[in-house]
């Protein structure tokens, strides 16, 4: 079986046929030994029959006890190796579906990976819940036809071949019933991948309602919208549900025909068999050896029916991973290397240009539009922006990783000792610095090993949090904090954000969610701790516009007006209405 540190390779992103087939070629050995088993297990089901028969005909009709002795145990030991063939088919196939699960695994959360902040642009949370909830089992499911499929097929020839020496009319009947059945299940089959893709898609819409539902319930039901959503969240539910009865209808006609064609078929077989001994054509024991392998005949008719829904199901899951695998990554054909000093940065579709050294503040009345300046000027969308002159799209991106960082109010938070949610990672935000700055605290080697971190709680006002844990800094937190209040998030994620120390510090909205008095203190020790690094932070709080040394107003996603923000009070009527709704908690707090 794959282990966890093994490379998983590269999928076969053809199509869902292919990729199922990828996952065979990964392991040909095991699956090769899994359809061994399962062959061997199934043909010696059918010798029970041929060795029936041999006992009646040379033991207990003509009355040869040592005959019958002889047969009766070749029948035993028989019994007793295939019970050892299907334990260990069962164990095979459980390590083939096991290794398919945990490859799909690897090779989804590794695109999931590479994707990085592109994955939430291209694909939606609930697409990626649904593959992993449901399409890896599907597809490891699938890969049953490995082994018992094939078995079900080489059984199938045998007992033909057996049923020549019986009777060439019944060998044929039997040969002939199997294309007759496929062709018959078919059509239905086809309709199943049909729905069942209709069924997939909507499963995945209706997963990522129920994530934006988690985390935005509280906001919902301050706006009213709660009843709303829930509507919205009933009918596509509805939806879902009677795509669920379509789907179950046709799995049920599959099923149907699955177990009534295999018995009907055979039933004519057995019929043909007596006629056959009635007229003397064939023997007791042969008529018994009929019965017999019309027995067995049952098991890999009827598996093959199976199959065909489970690969059905499968495909369609395999489309779903496949196409998940095709989304590409933002491109990056960056040869140009990164200003070797704190430069400017410069966004021509906005107008915005952010000064080295400076603390900016971008205000809009939509936060949007001032998000998508920082999104493009830490090219986490393709844009024209520059820095020193350079454009951004012809530097390579590790470089711009290395010395922008990003920090989104809302951007993700792993569950994790408190002290493990805020070390950065080696390496990270703060490898490349200015040649005339100061190296981070963190980089002398008499500092303490938690004074870095120490510096950014207190920046971000966040030594209350971890006085009030129990453990401190080696206290557990939950996934996206949820263990702690609004505020505490934000200040959290701010503190990891300023503990990376980066030499370029772009900050979405980092006060939106606290009290004035809190906000008053970060904001007045961020503009001291990132004193003569470039900072920028998009806010409508008069409370930091105060202490920014640059202050950009945009209009409809454009700058409209630049100054400090008293200036922009005095002279940008526009920008006085923006922020004139915090101008009394301005004032209470001076």
């Amino acid at each position: 079986m794959i282990d966890a540190y093994e490379d998983p390779g590269t999928p076969d992103r053809r199509g869902g046929w292919h990729y199922l087939w990828w996952l065979v070629r990964c392991q040909p050995g095991r699956s090769a030994l899994g359809a061994l088993f399962a062959s061997v297990w199934m043909v010696l089901l059918a010798a029970t029959p041929y060795l029936m028969a041999k006992a009646i005909d040379e033991g207990l009709e003509p009355g040869d006890l040592g005959m019958l002795t002889l047969w009766s145990a070749a029948l035993f030991l028989v019994g007793a190796f295939n019970a050892w063939l299907s334990i260990m088919r069962h164990r095979t196939m459980t390590r083939v579906r096991m290794d398919a699960n945990f490859r799909t695994v690897k090779v989804v959360v590794g695109h999931a990976v590479r994707l990085g902040a592109a994955l939430s642009r291209r694909a939606g949370a609930g697409e990626v819940v649904t593959i992993g909830v449901g399409d890896v089992q599907t597809i490891a499911s699938a890969l049953t036809v490995v082994g018992p499929g094939v078995g079900a097929i080489i059984a199938y020839l045998v007992v033909a071949g057996l049923l020549v020496s019986v009777s060439p009319v019944i060998a044929a009947v039997v040969l002939l019933g199997m294309p007759v059945i496929v062709g018959l299940v078919g059509p239905f089959l086809t309709r199943l991948q049909g729905a069942e893709t209709e069924y997939r898609d909507r499963q995945g819409v209706l997963t990522a309602r129920i994530a934006d539902l988690a985390g935005g319930l509280r906001v919902l039901n301050g706006l009213g919208g709660k009843g709303l959503f829930a509507d919205a969240f009933q009918r596509d539910s509805r939806r879902l549900r009677e795509q669920g009865y379509r789907v179950g209808a046709v799995t049920s006609w599959v099923q149907a025909l699955g177990v009534g064609l295999p018995t009907l078929f055979l039933a004519v077989v057995t019929w043909l068999a007596a006629r056959l001994a009635a007229q003397g054509d064939i023997s007791i024991g042969e008529l018994v050896s009929v019965y017999g392998y019309v027995a067995v005949l049952v098991g890999p008719v009827a598996f093959w029916v199976e199959c065909g829904y489970m690969l059905s199901r499968g495909v369609v899951a395999a489309r779903r991973v496949v196409r998940f695998l095709n989304l590409e990554p933002m491109e990056d054909r960056g040869t140009r290397d990164a200003p070797a000093e704190a430069s400017v940065l410069h966004d021509p579709e906005s107008g915005v240009r952010i000064l080295p050294g400076r603390l900016t503040a971008l205000a809009g009345a939509r936060p949007a539009d001032t998000a998508a300046v920082l999104d493009r000027v830490a090219r986490y969308t393709p844009s024209t922006a520059t820095w020193g002159g350079v454009p951004l799209d012809e530097i390579p991106l590790p470089q711009i990783r290395a010395r922008i960082l990003l920090a989104d109010h809302e951007a993700d938070v792993f569950a994790g000792k408190l002290r493990e949610v805020l070390t950065p990672l080696r390496g990270a935000g703060n490898c490349a610095t200015s040649h005339n700055e100061p190296a981070p605290a963190k980089q002398h080697h008499e500092a303490p090993p938690d004074a870095h971190l120490t510096q950014a709680l207190h920046t971000a006002a966040a030594e209350d949090i971890v006085q009030s844990l129990p453990d401190g800094l080696d206290s557990p937190i939950d996934a996206n904090a949820r263990n702690l209040s609004g505020g505490q998030r934000q200040r959290i994620r701010l503190a990891r954000a300023l503990a990376t120390n980066p030499e370029v510090l772009l900050a979405i909205e980092p006060t939106s969610a606290l009290d004035a008095h809190t906000e008053a203190r970060v904001a007045t020790r961020l503009k001291q701790a990132r004193q003569g690094r470039t900072t920028v932070v998009t806010t409508t709080s008069p409370l930091v516009l105060a202490h920014a040394d640059t202050v950009i107003h945009l209009v409809d996603g454009k700058v409209a007006a630049t100054g400090t923000h008293q200036g922009l009070l005095d002279y940008d009527p526009a920008y006085k209405a923006l922020v004139a709704r915090d101008t009394d908690t301005e004032e209470a707090m001076r």
